[in-house]
């Protein structure tokens, strides 16, 4: 017996020397997480989602990131496999339309019909109407773009986008996914908001120290823009014109989950995909940096994950909310951002192999009945 209880101790000790000292990838800081207020007030818990429908995407392809139409009305969509597939108007006849040879996200159209691709291995890239692909910028000021997240292309020609973190290359770390839950443990505020300007073939950062710099969309006006900050459930707006040119602000935070990809829709609305709820254990661990390079090394099934739970918001230009849609049941899984037309809102997702299409709950007279904050409550 004495040998087994020496051999227990001497396990328990390699375990605890494991835990305390083996290396991770991560140098996590110590934050203060904002206050969850949960599924309460403008995001009181609903079912406004569960009616959607799953439109297919092709044979063998997956995760729909994004999705945005041209000026026919056709819909496009990235996918893991680095295709841009393009659909017909009304949803159907997927087809391979261009492929990136990486992992495409966020991808918006020009006022030329140019394609911009946020492309999460290559960095920014474009696709003309013919379909020819071009790599177009992979450092800014002289720091490689390791994360290419979202794309939007303002009214001025001039080409914003994301690079979620240049402390975790989506494609060294494994992927997409893998890369942003180790810059959401980190903290480090490594993400940064880009512009490229196609005639002078220029890169250069706006805003940098982001928590993981996701979606971006530019104003209809081209005013400001707007930023997600994931991993500190925020939306921060930056004004490119006007006595505030270059300020930037908190538009919306405290939010229930990660935001994900955001964009515009109709009448001066902003919406934003929320791929998954808050991890109470990663906000109660958010001042314990080292507990949460202990929570790295223990095996992936038990560290914080994204759980599946369908939800996107609306906000009018104030930040206001204007419309909350969920699916606790999480149908349509990691969703990741939201295409509004007057008939329907499109969703992609990080990796269903089909795009959610939900009738326009503020389609024309439909709006009457959605108005303030509590709208779409069920």
């Amino acid at each position: 017996m004495g040998g087994i209880a020496r051999w227990s101790g001497a396990a328990v000790l390699l375990l605890l020397a494991y835990l305390a000292f083996w290396p991770v990838p991560i140098e996590p800081v110590s934050w203060i997480a904002p206050e969850n207020p949960g599924y309460t007030g403008d995001h009181v818990r609903n079912n406004g989602l569960s009616a959607i429908e799953l439109l297919s995407i092709g044979d063998h392809l997956h995760g729909p990131e994004d999705v945005t139409r041209d000026r026919h009305g056709r819909l496009y969509v990235s996918t893991l496999e680095g295709a841009i597939v393009r659909l017909d108007p009304d949803g159907a006849n997927p087809e391979p339309w261009a492929d990136t040879g990486g992992r495409p996200l966020g991808i918006a159209f020009d006022p030329r019909g140019v394609l911009w691709v946020a492309d999460a291995y290559r960095g920014l890239m474009s696709v003309t109407p013919g379909g020819k692909v071009e790599l177009r910028s992979t450092e800014a000021d002289g720091i490689p773009i390791r994360y290419a997240d979202d794309v939007d292309a303002a009214p001025d020609g001039l080409v914003y986008f994301t690079d979620a973190t240049t402390r975790f290359g989506a494609e060294a770390s494994g992927g997409t996914y893998p890369a942003s839950l180790l810059d959401i443990m980190e903290h480090r505020l490594s993400g940064r908001l880009l512009v490229y300007d196609p005639a002078r073939d220029q890169t250069r950062t706006v805003l940098s120290q982001l928590s993981f710099a996701n979606g971006v969309a530019v104003s209809p006006d081209g005013a400001f823009l707007l930023v997600n900050e994931t991993g500190t459930y925020r939306v921060i707006r930056y004004w490119l014109q006007g006595n505030r040119k270059g300020q930037h602000e908190v538009f919306v935070d405290q939010l229930p989950g990660f935001p994900d990809n955001i964009s515009t829709g109709h009448q001066g609305r902003f919406w934003v995909a929320l791929v998954s709820p808050r991890n109470a254990l990663l906000d109660r661990l958010s001042d314990k940096p080292w507990l949460r390079s202990v929570v790295q090394r223990l095996p992936g099934w038990l560290r914080p994950e994204a759980v599946p739970y369908g939800h996107i918001v609306a906000f009018d230009a104030d930040g206001k909310v204007v419309l909350d849609l969920q699916d606790p049941a999480g149908t349509y899984p990691l969703n990741t951002s939201v295409l509004e037309t007057e008939e329907y809102l499109y969703l992609g997702s990080l990796v269903s192999p089909s795009i959610g299409r939900l009738k326009n709950p503020l389609s024309g007279a439909a709006a009457n009945g959605h108005a303030g904050g509590r709208s779409g409550r069920r």
